[in-house]
């Protein structure tokens, strides 16, 4: 623990024992008071956040207010809910929150969710009320379905129309695909339905769908949960990664981990009325796919080929009891709405975790006469709790070696979708590729930074390199691309940049007893923030914070328009820079530029590329489009968009695959076990049919070729 976060425990310490003596004075048991406990939670987490973040805003009136809308927004994002004039009276908290959080008795929070649960009661005695009468499709009228792009009703007749555009908009998408599932049927028997059948069907289906999201709605707004969301719209107002955590909202993702059922290695987490993939754990069967993306949205889970259910409005814990099963390899099918836009049903066969998966592995790829080595590491992972454990930098290093048996002429490194880890491994496996010297700077609130730096003076690979990167790569990755570019040790092929998480957290309890070793009274339950309070820099001096790392080669994809970097949130830190450190460059005694210049040129030429980037603009324009509610235009546009995701599937294919071998220790250690080998096989043919690892293959082809020049000139 930092010394300098010593204070911010004392003052917790004397913030609890004068608030909790000052509670007891009134009452023997000071959890029995929700109020004065909400309040000390208020006060523990102003305390954490004034003098523990690494950048805290002031909590002024002008923190207040973004506090304000912010926990608006969280509670009605669709603009559903609310009325203009409620917006209009909640505007008397605008500067009051910010007392509230040092001090003053809390108001602004039982006024507001208090109105929020009278509107939800009146919006949800309404829809059945609507649902009643028919839809007229042929009608030309659209919806917004962007909350952002919408105003609050001013009237109860305003928000009543709004109302029913967004079920005849949910109505139109069920009719449809009821259509088109009668329509694909090529038996045509009896059973066939009519359309006046369908749309009765689908009505049905919305109404016990729109029961179940308000009665979802209802379980779980208690009093504890809407304030939860509160304390997070004042961590969050500090950065993205500031998150207060009540005692019941760690357990979910611990118990998954932990227990012995079988599922697909997803956090669900709620968001806006919606069920969202979160975190994916590495080498669990959702990831396995390559098809799940955190942000993904859940539409429908279904049981093999039985007739999917539809989840919306389900509660995520709800959810999450259709997605587990009793039985490892059964197949769970869901469907998922993508950022894109894009709706995919994507089966995955259940499991257990195995650690395996999550380890580091490589393979030989042969081209144009070349062997080109390629790592994929999906985590900086690290044992910590056994010296004898499994390493991130150690495997990368036996992957290395293995490599360079097998006389490889380059290597690539793909970090694509590697969210980080261990810093330590970090720092190592940059020394495995550069002679000593600084990685990464990190620095606290106050003070110089310091320099992590390898010790290690000998440089295990020193032939042609490239790092590939994503707009998920983020932390440790970033630390590891940067480092590489920063000393021209490799060239850096990706997405327009990589996410851009510069920023370093760790959990403070809220409880001031479980940190002060004199005092043995029992936990409060208060909980605990997540809290910011370092920041990484590069070599070179800038963060790799907001920015990430703009790869010297930029290659299209599919979620370059998608809003998943840091820079997309408006609360994230900003980028700045401070001294660099002294660093000497690696010397390859040959230009990268040469190759970097041709290949970007080429890319830009390159007919899949553009048509990549060509059908990710399309469907980022129908993103920011009015949904029409006309049957006839609503089928028109869904057809353009999944024809744009068929043609943007096939764009992403590589034009020929790669030839790709596994390495003779792979091959051994595989023995003849099947369900290894198929993994292999299946990791094999994913190398071999990628777009981008076909490209940077090229690149590194390109790079032989200069280091080849050069060695003949001095010769």
């Amino acid at each position: 623990m930092s010394k300098k976060f010593i204070p911010v425990l004392i003052i917790l310490i004397l913030c609890g024992l004068f608030v909790g003596y000052g509670v007891m004075g009134r009452s023997d048991k000071p959890n029995d008071d929700p109020k004065a406990k909400y309040e000390k939670i208020l006060r523990n987490v102003g305390i954490v956040l004034e003098q523990g973040h690494y950048n805290p805003k002031k909590i002024d009136d002008k923190f207040s207010q973004e506090v304000l809308k912010k926990f608006e927004d969280n509670l009605d994002p669709d603009k559903y809910i609310f009325l203009q004039s409620d917006i209009n009276d909640f505007k008397k908290y605008e500067n009051r929150i910010d007392d509230e959080i040092h001090g003053a008795p809390l108001q602004s929070f039982y006024t507001i969710s208090n109105t929020y649960l009278k509107r939800l009661d009146e919006v949800s005695a309404s829809y059945k009320e609507i649902l009643k009468k028919p839809f007229d499709f042929t009608k030309d009228e659209s919806l917004q379905t962007d909350g952002d792009k919408r105003n609050y009703p001013r009237t109860l007749a305003e928000r009543e129309d709004y109302g029913r555009k967004r079920l005849k908009y949910l109505v139109l998408g069920r009719y449809v695909d009821l259509q088109n599932e009668r329509d694909s049927n090529t038996k045509k028997d009896s059973t066939y339905k009519p359309d006046s059948t369908l749309e009765r069907e689908a009505v049905e289906m919305i109404s016990r769908q729109m029961d179940r999201y308000f009665q979802t709605l209802k379980n779980h707004n208690s009093t504890d949960e809407l304030f939860s969301n509160f304390v997070n719209s004042i961590t969050s107002t500090m950065d993205p990664h500031t998150t207060y955590f009540a005692p019941v909202d760690k357990r979910g993702f611990d118990e998954m981990l932990s227990g012995t059922f079988y599922g697909i290695g997803a956090q669900l987490v709620p968001k806006d009325g919606k069920i969202l993939i979160g975190d994916l754990i590495t080498g669990m069967p959702a990831w396995k796919t390559g098809q799940v993306t955190p942000g993904d949205e859940i539409l429908k889970v279904g049981e093999g080929d039985a007739t999917p259910v539809d989840v919306t409005g389900y509660a995520v814990t709800d959810a999450v009891k259709l997605i587990r099963g009793e039985k490892e390899g059964s197949i769970v099918k869901l469907t998922l709405k993508k950022a894109d836009g894009t709706v995919k049903v994507v089966p995955i066969a259940r499991g257990k975790i195995s650690l395996d998966d999550t380890f580091a592995k490589s393979a030989v790829i042969n081209n144009n006469g070349h062997r080109i080595g390629y790592i994929y590491l999906p985590e900086f992972y690290a044992n910590f709790d056994d010296p004898n454990g499994r390493r991130s930098a150690t495997d990368v290093a036996k992957e290395v070696e293995k490599l360079k048996a097998a006389h490889v002429e380059g290597i690539v490194m793909d970090l694509r979708g590697n969210g980080g880890g261990s810093l330590s491994d970090v720092v190592d496996m940059v020394g495995l590729f550069v002679k000593g010297g600084p990685v990464v700077q990190v620095k606290g609130r106050e003070g110089e930074a310091s320099v992590l730096s390898d010790k290690n003076k000998e440089v295990l690979y020193t032939g042609p390199l490239a790092v590939m990167v994503d707009e998920l790569s983020a932390s440790a990755s970033e630390i590891f691309a940067a480092a590489i570019q920063d000393y021209h040790r490799g060239i850096i092929i990706g997405s327009s940049s990589t996410y851009g998480k510069g920023t370093v957290q760790r959990n403070v309890s809220l409880d001031p007893q479980s940190e002060n070793p004199f005092f043995s009274r029992p936990s409060e339950g208060l909980g605990d923030v997540k809290l910011t309070f370092r920041k990484f820099y590069r070599i070179n001096g800038g963060a790799t914070q907001l920015r990430g790392v703009v790869p010297d080669i930029i290659i299209p994809d599919r979620l370059e328009n998608a809003k998943l970097r840091e820079k997309d949130n408006p609360d994230a830190l900003h980028w700045d820079e401070i001294p660099k450190a002294n660093y000497t460059l690696w010397n390859p005694g040959y230009s990268y530029a040469p190759v970097v210049a041709s290949v970007n040129a080429e890319i830009n030429k390159n007919i899949d590329f553009k048509g990549i980037k060509d059908e990710v603009s399309l469907l980022d324009k129908y993103q920011n489009e009015e949904t029409p509610l006309n049957i006839v235009k609503y089928k028109q546009m869904q057809k353009e968009i999944k024809d744009a995701a068929k043609k943007l599937d096939a764009f992403s294919k590589a034009p020929v695959d790669l030839h790709t071998q596994s390495l003779p220790q792979d091959v051994a250690e595989m023995g003849s076990d099947t369900t290894k080998i198929n993994k292999q096989t299946t990791f094999l043919k994913n190398i071999g049919s990628d777009i981008y690892v076909n490209e940077t293959v090229k690149v590194l082809e390109k790079v032989i070729g200069e280091a080849q020049i050069a060695q003949a000139n001095n010769k």
